[in-house]
C-alpha cells in the first residue's frame, strides 16, 4: 500500500532496534527508501538488523547505547549522524517489562524500567529536540506506548512499566502541543501482544498462560510485526502530516473488550508465582 519511495532522503534512529518491534520498524522504514540507525545494549542483534537490510540494498547503522545516560545518548545521536546525515525521525523503542507483585519489587527493578522507558526516552527526545529546533529543521518523534499506560486501561502485575510508559504517553502530548510551531510532531503508538525475543519469556512465560492471551483476544491472535510497522510508516510519513499527539491503539480489540492486559496474574498460587518468578531471572 506504500510506494517504495515514500521515505526517500530520510534518517531514522530507533532505540531498541536490534530484535522485536523495533527491528520490525527498522527493516520496513529502510525497505521504503529511508536510512536506518539503529541503537541497543547489545551489539550481536544490532549487527544482524544492519545485516538484513543492507542484503536487501538498504543504508543502516549500528551503535550501542545506554539510554539512561544523558551524555551517552549525545554521543550516540553524533555517531549517527556522521555516519549517515542529519536525523529527522526519532522512534522511542527501548523498553524494560517483567510481571511482579508490585509489593515485592525492589527499588532498583523499578528504577530500570523507569530509566530505560521514560528517562530514555526523555533524553533521546531533548537531545533531538534541542537540534531540530536549533538547525529550524522539521523533526518526528513517534513513542512506543502500551494500552495500560491510559487511565481507561490500567494493569496490575505491571507498575514499573505502566508508570513509565503512561510518562511517555505524558511527554508526547505535552511536547505535541510546545513544538508544533517548530514543525515537529510527536505521536505514540499502543501495542497489545505481540510475540517478542525476550518480552514474552518474561511477560507470557509457559505456553498456557500464552494460550490464554491469545484466546482472550478478540481476534485470536497475536500482532505481527509487518503490522505495527506499516502503523510506523504511516505516523511518521508526510501522508499523516496534520496527526499530531495521538496514540493509536494496535491491539485487536483487546482493551476494548476488557481493560487489564495482565489482570489474570490475579489468580494465581504462590507455587504459581514461584515458578513464574523463577522464569523471569533465568
Amino acid at each position: 500500500m506504500y510506494r517504495a519511495d515514500l521515505l526517500k532522503g530520510r534518517h531514522a534512529l530507533i532505540t531498541g532496534g536490534g530484535t522485536g518491534l523495533g527491528k520490525a520498524m527498522g527493516v520496513r522504514f529502510a525497505e521504503l527508501g529511508a536510512r536506518v540507525s539503529v541503537v541497543g545494549r547489545r551489539v550481536g542483534p544490532l549487527k544482524e538488523t544492519v545485516e538484513e537490510i543492507r542484503a536487501k540494498g538498504g543504508e543502516a547503522f549500528h551503535t550501542t547505547c545506554d539510554v539512561r545516560d544523558f551524555e551517552a545518548v549525545e554521543k550516540m545521536i553524533e555517531a549517527c549522524e556522521k555516519a549517515q546525515g542529519p536525523i529527522d525521525t526519532l522512534v522511542n523503542n527501548a523498553a524494560g517489562n517483567f510481571i511482579a507483585r508490585t509489593e515485592k519489587l525492589s527499588a532498583n527493578a523499578f528504577n530500570a524500567v523507569v530509566g530505560i522507558v521514560l528517562q530514555g526516552s526523555f533524553y533521546c527526545t531533548l537531545v533531538m529536540g534541542r537540534k531540530w529546533i536549533a538547525a529550524k529543521q522539521p523533526g518526528n518523534v513517534l513513542s512506543i506506548s502500551t494500552t495500560y499506560a491510559s487511565s481507561g486501561s490500567g494493569s496490575g502485575y505491571v507498575v514499573p512499566s505502566a508508570c513509565a510508559k503512561a510518562g511517555v504517553l505524558a511527554m508526547t502530548r505535552s511536547l505535541a502541543v510546545e513544538w508544533a510551531p517548530y514543525k515537529i510532531r510527536l505521536n505514540a503508538i499502543a501495542p497489545g501482544p505481540f510475540p517478542t525475543e525476550g518480552a514474552f519469556s518474561r511477560l507470557l512465560p509457559s505456553a498456557a498462560l500464552e494460550e490464554r492471551a491469545r484466546n482472550d483476544n478478540p481476534m485470536k491472535r497475536f500482532g505481527k510485526g509487518e503490522e505495527l510497522a506499516n502503523l510506523a510508516v504511516y505516523l511518521v510519513s508526510e501522508e499523516s502530516g496534520y496527526v499530531n499527539g495521538e496514540c493509536v491503539v494496535i491491539d485487536g480489540g483487546q482493551w476494548l473488550k476488557g481493560a487489564g492486559e495482565f489482570n489474570m496474574f490475579g489468580e494465581l498460587t504462590e507455587e504459581g508465582w514461584a515458578e513464574l518468578e523463577k522464569a523471569r531471572k533465568k
